[in-house]
C-alpha cells in the first residue's frame, strides 16, 4: 500500500504525455500539489479546461475533468516545487541515433529555476551514463551541487498504454541517485504514490540500465520468433502452433509471438541507446543490433507475403486495391509511435499499390470510414493490428465481400476457416 506524504508538497512534472499525464494525476490524487509543464500550448489549454488529452486512457477522463492540477508552458513554476520529474520523450532519429534534445531542453529549463533542497528525478528512458554525463553538468551550471544542494535521481518509467491491470499506480519501480540519501529520498516519494515495490539500485547507471535491459530482452526474444517465422515459412511449419506447444513446458520458456513488426516508444527505441553508448565505450552489441535488424525487416516481410499471394492470383501490386487494417502500434490504442503499420503503408505506396487504410482508433489518418468500406473496395487485406473491432473479420464476411487474399500480420484470424472459404491466407510464419 502506498504511504501517505507527510505534508503537502509540490511536484512539478515536465512532459504531459503518455508517461507524465498519468503520473501527474496519480500524484495529485495522492495528496500532492501538482504542476504540469509542457511545451504544447494546445495540450496545456485542454488540460486546464479539464479535457483528457490521452484518448487511449479513458480512465483519466474523470480526474482530468476535476482539474486536480494546473498545467503551464513556463519553467518558472519549477521554483515552487519540492520534487521535479522529467517525463519527456527520448526518440531516435532516422539513422537510429539517440536524440537527447528533449532531455537537454528540460534540464536547461530546470537549471534556470533550480533551488536548494529540490529532488530532481528523470523518468525518461536513457542509456547508462546520461544522468551523470549530460543532465548533471547542465543542472550544476546553476552553481548548486548535486548531493549537497539538491538530489538527482533516476526512476525509469514503466507504462503499458491500454492495460487495465498494470498502470502507473501499481507497477514496481527502480530508483538510483547520485547519493544513497538521494536514492532513499526518491524511493520514499514513489512509495507514497505507488503500491508496487520500489527497489533502490546502487547507482544511477544501474537504474538507467534496468529499463534498457527490460526492453532489449523483449526485443531480442521477439526477433528470435520473427526469425523462426521466416525459417518455418520455408520449412512448411506453423510457427504459431509450435510456440504454443513449447509453451506448455512449465519452466524455462517464455512464449513470444511473431508479428508484422515491433512498435511503440520503448522496445524499438531503447536498444539503440545502449548500442550507441556501448559503441562509444568500445563495445559492439552484435546480438542487439541483429535483433533490431530482424524486427525492422518484418514490415517488408509482410509486404513480400502480400506480393506472393497476388502472384498466385495473377494480380499486379501496382494498381491493385489493398486494405490496410490498423495503423497503431498495438491493439486497442491510437498510438502510432514507431508503428510498423506506417512502415508497411510506406512500402505499399512505393510499390504504387492502391491502399485503403482504416483504424477505428485513428480515424483522422484513415482513408476509409469503416471496415465495410475497405472490404467493398479491396481485393486483398493486410491486417496489421489485432484491434477488437477487427474480430468481425470472419471467413464468411470476407468471402461475402469477395476478398481474395489476406496477410494476417498478427496471426489472429481464422486461418483454417479462411482457407476453406477459398481465400488465400498468409500469416507471419503460418
Amino acid at each position: 500500500m502506498a504511504q501517505a506524504p507527510r505534508k503537502q508538497q509540490t511536484v512539478a512534472i515536465i512532459g504531459l504525455g503518455y508517461v507524465g499525464l498519468p503520473l501527474a494525476v496519480l500524484a495529485a490524487e495522492k495528496g500532492y500539489q501538482v504542476i504540469g509543464v509542457d511545451h504544447g500550448r494546445q495540450r496545456v489549454r485542454l488540460l486546464n479546461r479539464g479535457i483528457n488529452t490521452l484518448r487511449d486512457e479513458p480512465k483519466l477522463n474523470d480526474p482530468v475533468s476535476r482539474k486536480l492540477f494546473k498545467a503551464t508552458t513556463s519553467y518558472d513554476v519549477i521554483r515552487r516545487a519540492d520534487v521535479v520529474i522529467i517525463c519527456v520523450p527520448t526518440p531516435v532519429d532516422e539513422q537510429y541515433k539517440p536524440d537527447l534534445g528533449p532531455i537537454i531542453s528540460a534540464a536547461r529549463g530546470i537549471a534556470r529555476s533550480l533551488k536548494p533542497g529540490q529532488l530532481i528525478i528523470l523518468e525518461s528512458t536513457v542509456n547508462p551514463g546520461v544522468c551523470e554525463e549530460v543532465i548533471l553538468p547542465i543542472l550544476e551550471k546553476s552553481k548548486l551541487r548535486a548531493g549537497r544542494d539538491f538530489d538527482l535521481a533516476h526512476c525509469p518509467e514503466r507504462i503499458n498504454p491500454g492495460d487495465p491491470n498494470w498502470h502507473v499506480g501499481n507497477i514496481p519501480r527502480c530508483v538510483g541517485a547520485t547519493t544513497k540519501s538521494g536514492a532513499a529520498r526518491a524511493a520514499k516519494f514513489y512509495r507514497t504514490i505507488t503500491s508496487g515495490e520500489v527497489r533502490i539500485m546502487k547507482s544511477l547507471k544501474e537504474a538507467e540500465a534496468t529499463k534498457i535491459v527490460e526492453n532489449s530482452f523483449r526485443d531480442v526474444n521477439i526477433a528470435f520468433v520473427n526469425e523462426l517465422a521466416k525459417s518455418f515459412d520455408k520449412l512448411g511449419i506453423d510457427v504459431y502452433d509450435v510456440i504454443r506447444g513449447a509453451a506448455n513446458k512449465p519452466f524455462a520458456f517464455m512464449a513470444h509471438y511473431p508479428s508484422i513488426g515491433v512498435g511503440g516508444h520503448c522496445i524499438p527505441v531503447d536498444p539503440y541507446y545502449l548500442i550507441e553508448r556501448a559503441w562509444q565505450a568500445g563495445f559492439d552489441h552484435k546480438f542487439m543490433r541483429l535483433a533490431r535488424e530482424i524486427n525492422n525487416s518484418m514490415p517488408m516481410y509482410a509486404v513480400e507475403q502480400l506480393q506472393a499471394l497476388l502472384n498466385q492470383l495473377r494480380l499486379p501490386m501496382k494498381g491493385t486495391t489493398v486494405g490496410l487494417l490498423g495503423l497503431s502500434y498495438k491493439a486497442n490504442v491510437g498510438d502510432i509511435r514507431e508503428s510498423p503499420s506506417l512502415k508497411v503503408l510506406k512500402l505499399l505506396n512505393k510499390l504504387e499499390v492502391e491502399t485503403l487504410t482504416y483504424d477505428p482508433h485513428i480515424l483522422s489518418r484513415s482513408t476509409a470510414r469503416s471496415i465495410d468500406e475497405v472490404l467493398q473496395k479491396s481485393a486483398a487485406l493486410i491486417v496489421a493490428v489485432n484491434h477488437k473491432e477487427f474480430q468481425v473479420l470472419s471467413p464468411s464476411k470476407l468471402k461475402r465481400h469477395a476478398i481474395k487474399a489476406v496477410v494476417d500480420g498478427k496471426n489472429f484470424l481464422d486461418k483454417d476457416g479462411l482457407k476453406k472459404a477459398g481465400i488465400l491466407y498468409k500469416g507471419i510464419g503460418r
